[in-house]
């Protein structure tokens, strides 16, 4: 595949800049038209047949959600990444089949990223199911949902019939079970004990601590964390890979 073309679509002219900004230094992106509310979004899609669309949710008109539901029905299919202000609308992104959500201000590494999902995405287009795979975890917040960023997230800890998210912004509930976690993302995470998985980049080392249990340390600080004792061969290992 080529360039990669898209269309920016949001009501914001600032923001639409801003996405172009970010995708200045990408040679392999064109941005092939931009869209100030749905309906002028589903047209530029109609002309010019981009890979993907880069879309805000909350537009004048006809909003985000029904433009990726009607792309989600088209041949070939157009690749949806949400750029949104808010994150409560994550779930019903997903339900309309959308390939990431960014919340604004869109960091750059997040929006490489999702450029990175949807290559992925076209690449796989083939097959019957692409492979697809979070980039995120959703946590509720009285009644809305927060997006953590896998990129932000320390380890995680099972606490009765939630898993507790502990990220760079603080620790949130998912009710979501530590095994599950485990298989989807266990390139990224390594169990220490029966019930805590630690972002693999985060291990710094193991040590002894005063009640004689292995503890491992992590890069970002905070608390030593306990070790099981079948657990310490695989997280040493984990410690000599680059």
């Amino acid at each position: 595949m080529h360039s990669l073309k898209l269309v920016i679509a949001d009501d914001e002219p600032l923001a639409r800049e801003r996405l172009r900004t970010l995708l200045a230094g990408d040679a392999g992106v064109e941005v092939v038209a931009e869209a100030g509310d749905g309906s002028e979004a589903l047209e530029a899609c109609a002309r010019h047949q981009p890979h993907a669309v880069l879309l805000d949710i909350a537009m004048p008109g006809m909003d985000g959600l029904e433009v990726a539901r009607r792309l989600a029905g088209s041949d070939p299919a157009t690749a949806v990444v949400f750029c949104t202000a808010y994150d409560e609308h994550a779930l019903s992104a997903f339900e309309a089949a959308a390939i990431d959500y960014l919340v604004k201000p869109v960091r750059p590494e997040r929006l490489a990223a999702a450029l990175g999902r949807v290559r992925a995405f076209l690449a796989g287009r083939g097959n019957a199911v692409p492979a697809q795979r979070r980039t995120q975890l959703c946590a509720r917040l009285r009644g809305s949902l927060r997006v953590i960023p896998l990129e932000d997230v320390r380890y995680l800890q099972a606490e009765e019939k939630y898993v507790v998210v502990h990220h760079a912004r603080g620790q949130d509930l998912i009710e979501e079970s530590l095994k599950s976690l485990e298989e989807e993302f266990g390139d990224l995470f390594v169990r220490i004990h029966r019930n805590c998985l630690v972002a693999r980049r985060e291990l710094s080392e193991l040590r002894r601590g005063p009640d004689g249990h292995v503890q491992a340390l992590l890069r970002s600080g905070g608390p030593a964390l306990e070790v099981s004792r079948r657990c310490v061969p695989v997280l040493r290992q984990a410690l000599q890979q680059p």
